[in-house]
C-alpha cells in the first residue's frame, strides 16, 4: 500500500526462468507492493516452474503464445479483478530496476499524473546500458516523430517500464488494441487521445543475454506501426475521420461502446 491506494506489479514473461527470481526479490524489497502478477506467455524453458516457487505471486499461463499485447491484456485484466488501483509493470527479465516503483507509485498516488513512464533516455542511460546504436537512433526518430504527430513532449514511447492507474485501465478499451509489440504504442496515443497527462522519471536500463528483445525485422515492423499510430491520431484530431482506436472507450461491464 501507498497512501491507501494498493499496488499491482505485472510483470509479462516470456523464457524469463534465469531472472524472474531476482526482479521478483527487488519488487519486494521496495516493501510497497500488495501483489505481483506473472503471466507466461508459453515460455520454452522453466519460467512457469520458477514462478510458481516464489511466495505470493499469482501465475496466469497462457496455453498459446498471445504475443507481447495479448499477454499484458491478461495482467492488467487480473490487476484490475485483484483491487488494484495502481497497476506498474516490470519486466521479469531484469532489463528494468525495480527499485524506481515508489517513484512511479508516489506520482501517480499522489493525484501528480495518471501515468509515469521509466525513461532511458532521460539522462543518457540508454547507449551507457548497452542499447544497440542503431536502436537508439532509430528510438530517437520514432520519438521526435511522434511527438510531432501526437502533441507530447516525451523523452520516448518505447519503454516497456510502465506504471498506470485504475481509472486509465477502465477507461481504455485495450483488447481492441493488438497483441502484438505495437500494443505499447497504441495504449499510450489512446491515453493522450482520452486527455490523460504522463510522467516521466529517469531509469538505467541493463541489455545483457538474458534481457528479452526483438530482433531488426520485427523492429522495423513496430516502428512503421508506431508511425501509422500517430498518423491516425493526427488525422483524428484534425477531423478527417476516426480509426477505432480513438473512438473506443469501455462501458461499465467492460464491452466497448464507440
Amino acid at each position: 500500500m501507498y497512501l491507501g491506494k494498493k499496488i499491482v506489479v505485472v510483470m509479462p514473461a516470456y523464457n524469463a526462468a534465469r531472472t524472474v527470481r531476482k526482479t521478483y526479490e527487488e519488487v519486494l524489497a521496495q516493501g510497497i507492493v500488495d501483489q505481483i502478477i506473472l503471466v507466461d506467455d508459453r515460455s520454452r524453458d522453466e519460467t512457469v516452474a520458477v514462478a510458481k516457487s516464489l511466495p505470493g505471486v499469482i501465475v496466469e499461463a497462457h496455453e498459446q503464445n498471445r504475443g507481447y499485447g495479448g499477454n499484458q491484456k491478461t495482467c492488467y485484466r487480473l490487476a484490475l479483478a485483484a483491487g488494484a488501483d495502481i497497476v506498474i509493470m516490470v519486466h521479469p527479465d531484469y532489463q528494468y530496476t525495480p527499485k524506481l516503483i515508489p517513484a512511479m507509485a508516489s506520482i501517480i498516488a499522489n493525484g501528480l499524473h495518471p501515468c509515469v513512464l521509466a525513461s532511458r533516455i532521460l539522462g543518457g542511460y540508454a547507449l551507457a546500458g548497452g542499447m544497440p546504436p542503431w536502436k537508439y537512433v532509430a528510438n530517437r526518430f520514432l520519438t521526435f516523430t511522434e511527438n510531432l504527430l501526437l502533441g507530447a513532449k516525451l523523452s520516448e514511447y518505447h519503454t516497456g517500464y510502465r506504471a498506470f492507474s485504475r481509472e486509465i485501465l477502465e477507461k481504455l478499451d485495450l483488447n481492441g488494441n493488438s497483441d502484438d509489440f505495437i500494443f505499447d504504442n497504441q495504449m499510450l496515443a489512446q491515453i493522450l487521445w482520452h486527455g490523460f497527462t504522463i510522467a516521466e522519471v529517469s531509469c538505467p536500463t541493463k541489455y545483457f543475454k538474458e534481457a528479452s528483445s526483438i530482433n531488426f525485422r520485427r523492429s522495423v515492423k513496430y516502428g512503421f506501426g508506431c508511425l501509422s499510430v500517430g498518423a491516425q491520431f493526427r488525422l483524428a484530431k484534425w477531423g478527417l475521420g476516426r480509426p477505432r482506436l480513438f473512438s473506443s472507450t469501455k462501458r461499465p461491464d467492460g464491452t466497448s461502446c464507440d
